[in-house]
Order: C-alpha cells, then sequence, then structure tokens
C-alpha cells in the first residue's frame, strides 16, 4: 500500500452528503491499471469517524425520504436509468481500467446492473399491501410494507457496478437511505454511481459512498444507526459479516463464496456444452462468483469433452480489456495473480492432470500486466484443494463421474451452494437433477443461472448467510419491515339531516 511518489497521483475520496470529500487519516490504498501493472491513481481509506460521518448523514436524509411518495422515488429510478445508459460506454470504460475485463463484458455487467434499477422503477406496485374487510364484528385488518432505516452494502471487486446496483436501488426506491462500502481495488464507478443519483434527483445524504478497509466495515457492521446490511465477497468475510453485524441488531444478508459445477450427460449436445465451459470458465478471467469452475463429466463423455475444451482454452486471445479482439483481459492485482498461480502449481502437486498451462503466458507491450492464461485440469478428485477452494481464476477443473447419481452427489456434497448447472437432452434426468440439488441457483442447458431482476439471487449451504437473497422479490422484503394493523371504531350516533328549527329538548 502506498506509493513512492504519491503527490502525482489523484486520489478517490468519499462521498458523503452530496458531494466528494478528502480522506484524512492519511493512509491511502493504491489503484492499478491490471493491464499494466502500473499504478493508476489512489484510494481514501476512512477512519471510523469519517465512516460515522456517512452514517450520520444518511440518517438525517432518512425521515424525509422514507415520507416521499413511493412514485416520487421511483421517478428518481426512472432518471437514474436514463443517466446510466447516457454514460453507458463511459462507466464501461472505468470497468475496464480498473477491474481489468473486456469491454464488452462490462458492458454486460451494467446492462444487469440496469436491470435492478428498471425493477425498483415499479416500486410502487411493489411495495402495495394488504386489506381484509371484517375479520371480526366492526373489524378490518391491513398490512404494509415500511423502510427499514440506514442500509449498508459492502461490495467485491469482480462487479464494481453490477452488485452495488443489486443492492442500492431497491433499498433506496423502499425509502431508506443508504451507505456503500465498495472494494478499494476499483472504487472509482462507486464515487460515479454517487453523482449521477444526485443528478437524478436523489436528496443529499440518502447515498453515500466510504471507501477503506476493515476500519471502515467495522464501523459500518457496528454502528447503532445502520439497521440493515448487504454483502457479497468470500465465505469467511460473509461469515464475519453476518455473525458481527447480527451481533450487533442488524438485518444481514451475507453472499460467500461459490465452487460452481457444470454436469455433463452422455447425452448432451457436445457443442454446446463445450461452448458453455469456455465462456463461463474463462469469461472475465474466472473472476466471477457464477463463473463454472468445475466440469462433471459422466461416463464416456470425459475424453472428448476435456480434448475439445483443451483446444478451445487454447485459442482463447488474452489482451487488455478495450482491445476489441480480447476474450478475456487480466486478473485485478498482482497478489490475485500470484494467488491463481498458486493453485496452479498446488494442482500439479496435488496430482491433478494439467492439460493447458496459462502460467507462461506474456502479453507483448504489457509484460507487467497481471496476466494469466487458460488453464485446464483433468483427472481432479474432490479432497483436492483445487477442487475444495474457491480459486477466483480462469482455472477449469474436470472431475469424472461415472453416473448421474455419483454427479449428483459430488455437487451435493460440496461446502459451497451458489449455483450448478446440466448439459442433458433427458427432461426426466434434467427434473430430477433439478428437484434433488441442494443449490441456490440451477441452470438446465444455461451455464451461468444468474436470475433475472424480477427475480432473486443467493445460494444455500456456505454461499450464503441470511435468510434473505439479493434484489427482486426477496430483496424488497429484505429492505422494508412488514407492519399489520387491526381497527375497529367505536359505533356513534349517526344522525341525519334535519329540517326543523333545532329546539332543546
Amino acid at each position: 500500500m502506498g506509493s513512492s511518489d504519491q503527490t502525482m497521483l489523484a486520489t478517490v475520496g468519499h462521498w458523503v452528503d452530496g458531494q466528494e470529500v478528502p480522506g484524512t487519516s492519511g493512509r491511502l490504498g493504491d489503484i492499478f491499471d491490471p493491464a499494466t501493472g502500473e499504478i493508476a491513481r489512489q484510494v481514501a481509506f476512512a477512519t471510523v469517524d469519517e465512516a460515522s460521518a456517512a452514517v450520520a448523514a444518511a440518517s438525517r436524509a432518512l425521515p424525509q425520504w422514507a415520507a416521499t411518495p413511493s412514485v416520487r422515488r421511483a421517478r428518481v429510478m426512472f432518471k437514474f436509468k436514463e443517466l446510466i445508459e447516457r454514460d453507458f460506454d463511459a462507466l464501461a470504460e472505468l470497468i475496464v481500467a480498473e477491474h481489468g475485463k473486456i469491454f464488452s463484458d462490462a458492458q454486460g455487467e451494467l446492462t444487469r446492473g440496469l436491470e435492478v434499477v428498471e425493477f425498483a422503477c415499479g416500486i410502487s406496485q411493489l411495495l402495495k399491501g394488504e386489506y381484509s374487510d371484517q375479520v371480526g364484528t366492526g373489524i378490518d385488518a391491513y398490512a404494509f410494507r415500511q423502510p427499514v432505516g440506514v442500509c449498508v452494502g459492502i461490495t467485491p471487486f469482480n462487479f464494481p457496478a453490477m452488485v452495488p446496483m443489486w443492492m442500492f436501488p431497491v433499498a433506496i426506491a423502499c425509502g431508506n437511505s443508504f451507505v456503500l462500502k465498495p472494494s478499494e481495488r476499483d472504487p472509482s464507478m462507486a464515487n460515479r454511481l454517487a453523482a449521477l443519483l444526485k443528478e437524478a434527483g436523489l436528496p443529499d445524504g440518502v447515498f453515500n459512498v466510504v471507501h477503506g478497509d476493515k476500519v471502515a466495515v467495522d464501523t459500518l457492521l457496528t454502528h447503532p444507526d445502520v439497521a440493515a446490511v448487504s454483502f457479497v465477497g468470500s465465505t469467511p468475510i460473509a461469515r464475519y459479516v453476518h455473525d458481527t453485524a447480527s451481533t450487533h441488531g442488524k438485518r444481514v444478508q451475507a453472499l460467500g463464496g461459490a465452487k460452481n459445477h457444470l454436469v455433463v450427460m452422455p447425452d448432451a449436445d457436445l457443442d454446446q456444452a463445450v461452448d458453455a465451459l469456455i465462456g463461463a470458465a474463462y469469461g472475465s478471467a474466472g473472476e466471477r462468483c457464477m463463473a463454472i469452475s468445475v466440469a462433471v463429466a459422466v461416463g464416456g463423455v470425459a475424453d472428448a469433452l476435456v480434448g475439445r475444451v483443451a483446444e478451445r482454452a487454447q485459442g482463447i486471445k488474452v489482451a487488455p480489456g478495450m482491445d476489441r479482439r480480447a476474450e478475456m483481459g487480466p486478473l485485478v492485482t498482482r497478489a490475485h495473480l500470484e494467488k491463481v498461480r498458486g493453485y496452479v502449481d498446488l494442482g500439479v502437486d496435488e496430482g491433478a492432470k494439467l492439460r493447458v498451462d496459462g502460467r507462461g503466458l506474456k502479453i507483448a507491450g504489457n509484460e507487467n500486466g497481471f496476466f494469466i492464461g487458460p488453464c485446464l485440469f483433468d483427472e481432479v478428485k474432490p479432497g483436492m484443494r483445487i477442487y475444495n477452494e474457491e480459486i477466483f481464476g480462469p482455472v477449469l477443473s474436470v472431475v469424472r463421474a461415472e453416473s448421474f447419481d455419483e454427479a449428483l452427489a459430488l455437487v451435493n456434497a460440496h461446502e459451497f451452494g451458489n449455483g450448478c448447472s446440466i448439459y442433458t437432452r433427458d427432461g426426466d434426468a434434467a427434473r430430477e437433477f433439478v428437484s434433488r440439488v441442494q443449490i441456490g441457483m440451477v441452470g438446465v442447458n444455461v451455464p451461468i443461472p444468474v436470475p433475472m431482476a424480477f427475480h432473486s439471487f443467493g445460494g444455500w449451504k456456505h454461499s450464503l448467510f441470511g435468510d434473505h437473497h439479493m434484489h427482486g422479490p426477496e430483496g424488497v422484503r429484505f429492505y422494508t419491515r412488514y407492519k399489520a394493523v387491526t381497527t375497529r371504531w367505536p359505533t356513534g350516533i349517526r344522525a341525519g339531516a334535519e329540517f326543523v328549527m333545532p329546539t332543546m329538548k
């Protein structure tokens, strides 16, 4: 952390109460250009007081925003959507600059985030309550949802736009205020989104951004004025976030790690299965929580599958993200690159067969960039660390299974339960798989089964801590509290119209 010539680098500050404010801690994190390996700018790390100031701003803005009619809150979301569309390519370029993913993938990330904004534009319909007449003699009952209060989002580096946009549009449209703590590796997008929300008419203080590390996170998790926390990241941190925030009385949804399996049955369309594995394993350099990192080859399909995936993987064009020919870009930091390389080394030591080795890849003109080529292991076994642990890089492991039941048991035995897929022409096998698999999101001949925004996103087992999945109907439930009201009015004397001179009786 830090630079030998900090005075020459721009610094990303926090966004509090409608404006960007510089950090005061003196602690800075480096933001890299992943394609070159150079430090592009720095980001201020918040103090306890700075993080608390963001919560205070959100608390001040909350009462008026919560009392704003839902249709007016929706109009802010409509305008925000328009502004995202206006600046679409520039925002995608910003994602490429700090994350490294290819430009078309960055555009896809923005599109999936926009889908949640579109969902939030219908908030008035989504917040309609219930009414029951005459539940008892002269008694009626109704129920409705109200905002929970100040909400916090803690988001990962791999989707600097999409994952925050899976949280704050729904939270804000429901009448809450929000504090976002994005990844310090690619933080600039958060401030850009904050500026667009302000331009869209969102009142100051409703949306705030705090940058930093554990100091900022712990402040937000324990602050008495925070009501709810949303998190996406690794399983150990998800568990920590859930336990810490829950202990301090917050509502929590904490999405953790993944080891997503794709089961290829002997009757599968092999061309489709290979296409699916190439895109889902190596897209975004494997830095996706929904990436396919394990292919389960059932029966005699394994040799043909491995051979064709190996051939295709070696032909993937790896280049800087703004190169329009690129199919895969660099990893986000050198530290992460070394971590992924270390897993490939480990897999070799564990006895798996490395069919495609991307460790020696060098990109002409970008020799210092954080690049690694696609890697493919065959004959991986449960118990190997490369099978058990989330690598979060372009490393695909092939596990061989003799039968459908063995493949299903492999998927269900893994500690993670985020997503999975099955490729088959057999409707009975697909239906049985969907019914019996212990996974939160399932694809049938679909490699990355991320639900549309009007459904909800989330895993099972150690991939989710908390009761609510993200965005969609579950998001509305998470960011609101249910209130039930029972009413009875005392019977009065119903006097009709009188046409005579009033007299005292």
